[in-house]
């Protein structure tokens, strides 16, 4: 989450003209190149949600069948082969709730939409199964509260099967300035499937990696700035950040009361409505997926934030492919050269988060069983000190210091903080843009392109694409879906939009997602050597 704030500055320089791409790819044209190992996902864990909701319906599988193949495959890739290091803990009683929602079934019971698909449930959210929810950390590991977050319990309702707890960024990457995006104390690093020495980003990081390398039939994330959108656009898959509110804080360990949000990550903009119909709980909860319209861009005005596009050609190039594929689709396309966030916006905005954090995570923490000793911030600063050699074994807890620092929420300090950056980014940021340029949606590439995994530097981004922080901090709504990939590595295109357009925002994309099919399988790539145009560029020439 905090590379976004420090990114975003250099976000917003408008970037130079495009070199010419191959059209609908968004790659430079190469050679065929494959790994020497194909971990490619087959037969059902293959398909998509909708696929697989259909096919449990119809009787082509069972809920059983299905759940076993997700752990077969989880052993294939997450724990051998190339280890992901995605999945953080599985649920001993997987098979057991599939089986008894295969009895539903065939007593003419079904749930709802998800009866028997399993999913991935990131490892801050709690669940009532017999798993901790441990943000990755050492000093939660005994955290077993035998509590259903609600959105936990709305997709229990409509079927789900928990199938287990995905790894992230510790802390949701709200510990130390210097961290690696998908590490954690207790899962190791999280590896990105289409590149395994590249950043998966985060802090959901388990959960996009999951969700691309077909280890469930859909995942949930969280974000507070970024933590959805960012791991879905590197990992090459649908992410859906709601409206915050949409869906219930409740149960799930903070960061910020204001910014906080859980959301799908799928492989299709349809599985993602799915399960966000299942998820929300707030007011402005409608049908997510009854509202998905393919010809939704005919006659649309959409903003094109030209000035978030970012300094790399390559994006630059699938960004133009994709702006086309809109037109061709009906959208009327209005560029928005620049906008401006007042003086001081980013030290307040990363303030408030900090002074949310002290306050929210103290209150979660009085909540969690006797077997954790930690029951404030001081308390697991003190913990990890104490564990140095596991816990800060990579990077420090300055993040974690610097708020622990901080004044009560009552303080103007606070006030002051939330009132300018939420003004900044609502009705002086979306709202604004929205009005004067009478547009329904922004759109922006989602992010840069991966960079390494480099556990000297901790994370060390490019130059930033995207303009995710107006929506993050807003807490409108943020959708990406696949744009094509650059030399191996997926790029996503970003919807914002209002205030509880959450349905809009997801229609929009989901007409994109449909005419142009961009999101590519993983290919599991040890580095961007394996392809043969890049090693070859590499070798000394005599």
């Amino acid at each position: 989450m905090k590379q976004l704030i420090t990114a975003a500055m250099s976000a917003l320089a408008l970037a130079a003209c495009s070199p010419a791409e191959r059209p609908g790819t968004g790659e430079t044209p190469m050679p065929d190149s494959k790994p020497p190992v194909s971990y490619a996902a087959e037969g059902w864990p293959a398909k998509s949600l909708p696929e697989l909701a259909e096919a449990l319906k119809a009787g082509e599988v069972s809920a059983e069948a299905l759940t076993q193949a997700y752990l077969d495959r989880i052993e294939q890739v997450d724990r051998s082969g190339p280890t992901l290091q995605a999945v953080l803990t599985l649920n001993p009683d997987a098979l057991e709730a599939a089986r008894a929602l295969d009895a539903k079934r065939e007593a003419g019971e079904p749930l709802g939409a998800l009866h028997g698909l399993p999913l991935l449930i990131k490892d801050n959210i709690e669940t009532a199964d017999a798993m901790p929810t441990t943000a990755g950390a050492l000093a939660l590991k005994d955290n077993l509260t035998g509590r259903d977050s609600p959105l936990i319990a709305g997709l229990r309702a409509e079927g789900a099967i928990i199938l287990g707890k995905s790894n992230l960024s510790q802390w949701a990457n709200f510990r130390s300035n210097s961290s690696m995006s998908g590490w954690s104390a207790l899962g190791g690093q999280v590896r990105n499937p289409h590149m395994l020495d590249r950043n998966p980003c985060g802090s959901s990081s388990g959960s996009g990696a999951a969700a691309a390398a077909s280890l469930a039939a859909g995942t949930v994330g969280t974000e507070t700035n970024g933590s959805i959108i960012c791991p879905s656009n590197v990992n090459g898959v649908v992410g859906f950040k709601p409206t915050v509110g949409l869906v219930s804080q409740d149960f799930i360990i903070p960061i910020s009361s204001s910014q906080d949000t859980a959301g799908p990550m799928t492989k299709t903009v349809m599985g993602a409505a799915m399960m966000l119909n299942a998820m929300a709980t707030g007011e402005a909860k409608t049908d997510y997926a009854g509202a998905l319209d393919a010809a939704s861009l005919e006659g649309a005005r959409i903003g094109v934030l030209r000035s978030a596009q970012g300094s790399n050609p390559h994006i630059q190039a699938r960004f133009d492919a994709a702006l086309a594929d809109l037109e061709a689709a009906g959208a009327i396309l209005v560029d928005i050269d620049s906008f401006d966030m007042p003086d001081g916006f980013w030290g307040q905005a990363f303030d408030v988060l900090k002074y949310e954090f002290k306050a929210t995570l103290n209150t979660y923490l009085a909540t969690t069983p006797d077997a954790v000793t930690a029951r404030s911030l001081t308390d697991l600063i003190a913990f990890n000190t104490q564990n140095a050699d596991t816990e800060l074994a990579l990077f420090n807890q300055d993040i974690f210091e610097q708020s622990d620092a901080m004044e009560s929420l009552d303080s103007d300090g606070y006030r002051e903080a939330l009132a300018v950056v939420q003004s900044a980014t609502r009705e002086n940021g979306i709202d604004r843009l929205l009005t004067e340029h009478d547009v329904v949606a922004l759109v922006a590439p989602s992010g840069p392109l991966a960079p390494r995994v480099d556990p000297v530097n901790g994370d060390v981004w490019p130059d930033w694409a995207g303009a995710g922080y107006l929506a993050a901090i807003a807490g409108y709504p943020h959708l990406t879906v696949p744009m094509g990939r650059v030399r191996g590595i997926p790029i996503g295109l970003s919807f914002m939009g209002g205030k509880d357009q959450d349905a809009r925002i997801l229609s929009l994309g989901y007409a994109y997602e449909q005419r142009t099919q961009a999101r590519a399988e993983p290919q599991y790539y040890q580095t961007a050597e394996d392809l043969p145009e890049i090693a070859e560029a590499m070798r000394r020439r005599d």
